[in-house]
């Protein structure tokens, strides 16, 4: 499945960006070279997860694995350029089907364990999936009755496969030249990982072997990260998250791969000690959760070289503290499943104070920048004009080789988001800064980030207008010190005198069959939603109103439900 147009393939080989080789060719050098290196370490915690015990694959177990399930794939009818749905938590299976997927000619679609039936019915209808593989029973779900259920509304679904029905895959053979003969080339896409935002709808953003591989490179430029590293894998793998800064530099550069789900203080620094940890990613919080243990002097961290960071600004005190303890770099990063990033790391921005709230602009030519490849300019949103001077805010429009060729099976949106030069509208705010670096400023787009996952407020706010005890809703980010934000809704009840209940709303996301972390998780009730004169909600006096009454210590008229996480 190739999508980028031939002028950009042509542009971005010319320039040497993109070449010939494959993820898959890159992990096969791996597994000859080192074939009983640990590639793959389950979370400790899998039997609890799962079912299942933990376990850990080298390169040639993990090679023969992917040969096998590629094999059974085919077998099962898979053919060129079939989408295959995975919805698994962090344990190597998930890890090896990328591979495996690929081999086979499929495309892998991951999505998130929290999602229900209305993600996966609108993605299943949308890329046409063959095939999905899930789990019989995750923390009181089914995804095998979820799909069994929509089966018949969803003609192209011609196999549902269960984590166990792969682990048996695993087993079997596999003929090395029926496989060998299955093309794949380097502009074939890889991935189709899914994002909200705006629209009530996931988006598909497709990304090639060609587009992972230049965003490998420019992580490792930027990062210091390098061959045979080990790196723990926070958070789910699915999105660019855990796929763009953990996985696919794993498959680039050699390593170990180790997993872990769901966040749990006490496993993760266990691993990060055990496991003798090189790189990761982790929320702000994370970091200062550590730096400010009570234990802290006794962990042994000496093996950390890089924390990458995102969703917010990094604390310069952890900067400094994981620096001096133990010589870590904290680097902070921007990106999206669309294939942006940007990454402040140690050569292009070495001093820490600075690297705490700015990037590169890797899009300022004449720059002598470690990452080469990327354009970035900085939109007025209401004269679409570009702005050069320091302390201008713009919308960042962002072109590079790492960029999707457009939105899957959506070509009005992918119309909106990109410019006639090939532009890829972020959504995101930024303010150039001095000495030709940017920060981010703001989200031009209205959702909420919990734990990484997208939220649309329209999304939240259509579904329970549905709901017969509200006349009118609007949906906030709540700041919250671990997740990042979490959903508030302000709830204009139809009769003052019998008004919903947070319990009530929950409920009512639930039985429509929308995922976990969308729920509400606090309620304040409103007599009126503020509006400007044309309609539109007034979200900054909400969130202003919201964080007075935290900062107060305010309790919500409900209670907000605990063990949404997932």
């Amino acid at each position: 499945m190739i999508l980028a147009s031939p002028e950009r393939i042509r542009e971005y080989t010319a320039e040497g960006y993109w070449g010939t080789e494959t993820l898959w060719d890159r992990f096969r050098q791996y597994a000859r070279v080192h074939p009983d290196r640990v590639a793959l370490v389950d979370p400790p915690n899998k039997e609890e997860l799962v079912g299942l015990s933990p376990e850990r694959l080298t390169y040639r177990e993990l090679e023969q694995a992917v040969g096998a399930v590629a094999q059974a794939l085919v077998d099962r009818g898979l053919r060129k350029d079939d989408v295959v749905m995975v919805q698994l938590p962090n344990v190597w299976e998930l890890a090896m089907l990328y591979l495996a997927v690929a081999r086979a000619g499929g495309v892998i679609a991951p999505i998130p364990v929290q999602w229900r039936a209305k993600e996966f019915s609108y993605i299943a209808g949308l890329t046409e999936a063959a095939m999905f593989i899930t789990t019989r029973q995750f923390r009181g779900f089914s995804g095998l009755d979820m799909a069994r259920q929509l089966q018949g509304q969803l003609p192209a679904l011609r196999e549902i496969l269960t984590l166990e029905d792969v682990r048996e895959m695993a087993r079997g053979a596999y003929d090395e030249e029926r496989l060998g003969a299955i093309p794949m080339d380097a502009n074939d896409i890889f991935t189709i990982c899914w994002t909200s935002g705006t629209e009530a709808e996931p988006k598909g953003c497709p990304l090639s072997h060609n587009n992972w591989l230049f965003q490998a490179r420019m992580l490792s430029k930027a990062t210091g990260f390098g061959p045979h590293q080990t790196q723990l894998c926070v958070a789910p793998l699915v999105n660019m998250t855990a796929v763009g800064v953990n996985f696919i530099p794993w498959l680039t550069f050699g390593g170990t791969f180790v997993l872990h789900h769901p966040f749990d203080a006490e496993i993760f620094i266990g691993q990060m000690v055990q496991e003798q940890v090189n790189f990761t990613i982790l929320v702000p919080a994370v970091i200062n959760m550590i730096a400010k243990h009570p234990n802290v002097d006794q962990f042994d961290l000496r093996a950390v070289r890089t924390i990458t960071t995102g969703s917010a600004p990094p604390s310069l005190w952890a900067m400094q503290e994981f620096k001096r303890r133990w010589g870590s770099e904290i680097v902070n990063i921007w990106g999206q499943n669309e294939g942006t990033g940007l990454v402040a790391g140690p050569v292009d921005v070495p001093d820490l104070a600075r690297r705490a709230d700015r990037f590169p602009d890797w899009g300022k030519s004449g720059v002598d920048w470690v990452v080469q490849g990327v354009r970035t300019k900085l939109v007025d949103p209401v004269t679409k004009g570009v702005l050069t001077e320091v302390g201008a805010v713009g919308e960042l429009a962002y072109r590079g080789p790492n960029v999707m060729a457009g939105y899957y099976g959506r070509p009005d949106l992918t119309a909106k988001a990109f410019d006639e030069d090939g532009y890829f509208y972020t959504g995101d705010l930024f303010q150039r800064k001095e000495e030709n670096f940017i920060g981010f400023f703001d989200r031009k787009k209205d959702i909420i980030i919990r734990g990484g996952f997208n939220i649309s407020a329209q999304e939240v706010e259509n579904t329970l207008l549905g709901h017969p005890k509200v006349a009118d809703v609007a949906a906030v980010a709540m700041p919250d010190p671990v997740l990042g934000e979490r959903t508030c809704v302000y709830v204009v009840p139809r009769d003052p005198g019998d008004p919903p209940t947070l319990e009530e709303l929950v409920e009512f996301m639930k039985n429509r069959g929308v995922a976990v972390y969308k729920w509400p998780e606090r309620l304040e009730l409103i007599e009126a939603i503020p509006r400007n004169p044309v309609g539109k909600i007034l979200k900054k006096e909400l969130r202003e109103d919201l964080r007075a009454k935290m900062g107060a210590g305010e309790e919500s008229p409900s209670v907000p439900l605990a063990g949404t996480e997932g």
